[in-house]
């Protein structure tokens, strides 16, 4: 006669594959994550920023499927930004159709 095999022996959890952000439990544990590729975590990261996670009666808070506890939509914008090389100055370059100086010679 065969012996069994014990059921936990030959059950694959399929979950982290379909659900990546489920691994983690805060922002900078994805941003951390030593395997995970810049454009996997900034898809793990756009997801839980997205409005679908967030939370109906405090939409500053996001409560993705399986996250522990809910986290702010500011840790995951820094998180975000991290993954950029870090905070870019403020404004932009300006788009000018003219010379600031044809105007003051005008």
């Amino acid at each position: 006669m065969r012996p069994t095999t014990a059921f936990d022996d030959n059950v694959f959890d399929i979950n982290p594959l379909l659900h990546p952000g489920t691994r983690f439990d805060h922002p900078r544990d994805v941003v951390s994550h030593p395997s995970l590729s810049l454009s996997e975590k900034r898809a793990i990261l756009a997801s839980w920023a997205s409005d679908a996670s967030a939370i109906t009666s405090c939409p500053s808070l996001r409560a993705p499927q399986g996250l522990k506890k809910p986290v702010t939509i500011d840790e995951i914008l820094e998180a975000l930004c991290e993954l950029d090389g870090g905070p870019r100055p403020p404004g932009g370059k300006p788009f000018r159709l003219h010379s600031a100086e044809r105007c003051l010679a005008a």
